[in-house]
């Protein structure tokens, strides 16, 4: 068994346990913690994480992330501009796009009811631009399920570390991990 279907395993066995109602909106966020090398893998098993949610008995939505800035960009009057000179494009800026994409996601939350799973992919192309510690602290409010995000980097003592590159920030996401010893390396 490799890590991504060790992850699949456990995530079945995470969403199969019965919710708590009654929780905060941080309360209610799991993270998908994979390894970043395995982020094409991961993508061909998503539907086996639909999967398993749905056999558990809820439904399932997913916003993939992965061209949110390109299309953001796109749409931006000065994106000229920011492609002669990159540095122009500075956090107020950078605002704009957590702005924008809080805007994508939350009428999928708001969709999606309290048996229900919404599922964050792409997570790595944000990388550079905004910190997924901060988007999902946005989007709380509006989780009335489950927000799962498909998070490459690392758990460890507590902390979560996007793409090994950045230092780790302590969040009270329940992560979700491949049980240790059910896959060779």
């Amino acid at each position: 068994m490799n890590r991504v279907e060790a992850l699949v395993k456990a995530w079945a066995s995470h969403v199969a346990v019965p919710w708590t109602r009654g929780l905060a909106g941080g309360e209610k966020v799991w993270f998908c913690v994979y390894d970043k090398a395995d982020e094409r893998r991961l993508r061909l098993h998503l539907p086996e994480f639909e999967g398993a949610a749905k056999k558990a008995g809820h439904g399932w939505a997913a916003v993939d992330l992965t061209d949110t800035f390109a299309a953001w960009m796109a749409a931006e009057e000065n994106r000229d501009a920011y492609f002669e000179d990159p540095e122009s494009l500075g956090s107020d800026k950078l605002v704009d796009f957590h702005e924008y994409l809080v805007d994508l996601i939350t009428p999928t939350l708001a969709e999606a009811g309290e048996n229900d799973v919404v599922a964050l992919t792409g997570v790595a192309a944000l990388f550079g631009f905004l910190r997924v510690s901060e988007l999902v602290h946005a989007l709380e409010p509006h989780i009335r399920g489950r927000l799962v995000v498909f998070f490459p980097g690392e758990y460890e003592n507590g902390n979560y570390r996007f793409l090994d590159a950045r230092d780790g920030w302590s969040y009270r996401a329940v992560p979700i991990l491949p049980a240790e010893g059910a896959f060779a390396s």
